[in-house]
């Protein structure tokens, strides 16, 4: 590819553009098809860009792939044009360092808040951005697109339209700054948001026994995910909270948040999460022992 210009021309995105435009006729991901939630892979980057190492990758089309994790960006400094519409991706914190992206196509995921916009603010060569049919669109797209250009005054284009100096000068009134990514969900909130989804498989269970085997279950998938080895059954027991239904449906849930925040985190975080566990278990370990003299 040849070195871009100082100066981005009016041409800037056409090939790219016409691309997009041809599949956004195409239909759309299932509203709550379980199956979209794909990890962008390495392998996978450099099959679809035809690179030999993520650093020369330049332009990455993954159009309608199923993608939620797309936390290999963060190894793509060299980039220029992704087009990541139709997917399932919420979080754009890991394209924050892609300092040579001119190009993102983003229509049709589910991103939430406008505020991810914050980790675009500092990609300097950003020029065209295509964002619509996302839920952060909101019932006014006066407001968005006034929001988006606010924050990301350098765009040529939004949407597929041109933004005018009067745009932009009217963005400077009329549009949201965003001074802070949208506030990530804590464990407390995620034990909140998953007491339905426990209450469901509760109700599903019939008697303390299966609901015991639930607790072992994900006690040894937790386990398992943080390199460790299973808690046999008998062991199990002896810490199993019988005396209070309540009692059980915190746990429950607890497990059920630690479970989907293991699922965001990278090597780093569950080698910290490792070290932490196993230190607690060698504290409970050393109170048992002399607990039995």
């Amino acid at each position: 590819m040849e070195a871009m210009a100082p100066a981005l021309g009016p041409a800037l995105g056409d090939a790219s553009e016409a691309s997009e435009r041809a599949l956004a006729t195409r239909p759309g991901k299932p509203e709550d098809a379980p199956s979209w939630n794909m990890k962008l892979t390495r392998k996978a980057v450099l099959t679809r860009a035809k690179a030999p190492e993520l650093g020369a990758v330049r332009k990455l089309n993954c159009w309608g792939s199923r993608l939620a994790d797309i936390s290999i960006c963060r190894e793509l400094p060299n980039i220029e044009v992704i087009t990541f519409s139709v997917n399932n991706i919420s979080d754009l914190e890991p394209m924050n360092q892609c300092q040579n992206l001119t190009e993102l196509y983003l229509r049709k995921n589910s991103i939430a808040s406008l505020h991810e916009l914050f980790h675009l603010k500092k990609l300097p060569r950003l020029r065209i951005l295509w964002l619509s049919e996302n839920p952060c669109c909101g019932s006014d797209p006066h407001r968005y697109r006034m929001t988006v250009l606010r924050n990301l005054p350098n765009l040529q284009k939004l949407d597929n339209q041109m933004v005018t100096e009067e745009e932009l000068s009217h963005a400077l009134l009329e549009g949201e700054e965003i001074m802070a990514p949208p506030a990530k969900p804590d464990v407390k909130n995620c034990c909140q948001n998953s007491t339905t989804e426990s209450s469901v498989m509760e109700g599903t269970m019939e008697n303390e026994n299966e609901l015991m085997n639930f607790s072992l279950e994900e006690t040894n998938k937790i386990r398992e995910q943080l390199g460790m080895k299973p808690v046999p059954r008998d062991k199990f027991s002896s810490f199993s909270p019988r005396e209070m239904d309540g009692n059980r449906k915190n746990r429950n849930n607890i497990l059920n948040a630690i479970l989907l925040l293991l699922k965001e985190l990278d090597s780093e975080g569950l080698e910290i999460v490792h070290q932490t566990v196993g230190n607690k278990l060698q504290a409970l370990q050393k109170k048992e022992l002399r607990e039995d003299r």
